[in-house]
């Protein structure tokens, strides 16, 4: 059974868990863990999970605010009052391709909306074709703007809700 919600602090401590487990070498995985716990916990953010056999395999975040360190004060990504980002989107390998994040996609814009948030961005690495294709199939098709980050390319787009 697969189900899609906004993510309990149990999900939030497995998924991070997970992410930190598939990334031993990385430190910043156990710092990005509590910025995003500490988001959803200060209303920053709203996280949300896509659980599959009783655990989570994927997951998004909706960013809020300025201020957090991704949207890092560009407004035109997230202002805490009409537009929020998309951001950290994954999924396992084993659950891509079956429209489980397109469907918790779904329920992050209708969360979005019910908010009073009437337009969301996401970023995707230049490289990554595919997922810009997907991005541009679920109608984020404004572009944005393009940023260097950890040396590299980012593009933005975003969608009226």
């Amino acid at each position: 059974m697969v189900l899609q919600r906004k993510a309990t602090e149990e999900d939030l401590e497995n998924v991070w868990n997970m992410n930190i487990a598939d990334h031993p070498e990385d430190s910043r995985w156990k710092k990005w863990k509590q910025e995003y716990i500490g988001y959803n916990r200060s209303g920053e953010a709203v996280t949300f999970v896509v659980i599959w056999n009783g655990r989570a395999v994927g997951e998004g975040t909706l960013l809020f605010s300025p201020a957090c360190e991704a949207v890092g004060g560009r407004k035109a990504l997230a202002d805490g009052i009409a537009v929020a980002n998309i951001n950290a989107l994954r999924i396992r390998k084993e659950c891509e391709g079956k429209g489980y994040i397109s469907a918790m996609i779904r329920q992050m814009e209708q969360y979005a909306r019910e908010n009073g948030y009437t337009r969301l961005t996401i970023g995707v690495e230049a490289a990554e074709t595919r997922n810009l294709g997907i991005y541009l199939h679920w109608g984020y098709n404004e572009f944005v703007m393009a940023e260097t980050e950890e040396n590299t390319l980012i593009l933005y787009y975003a969608k009226n809700l």
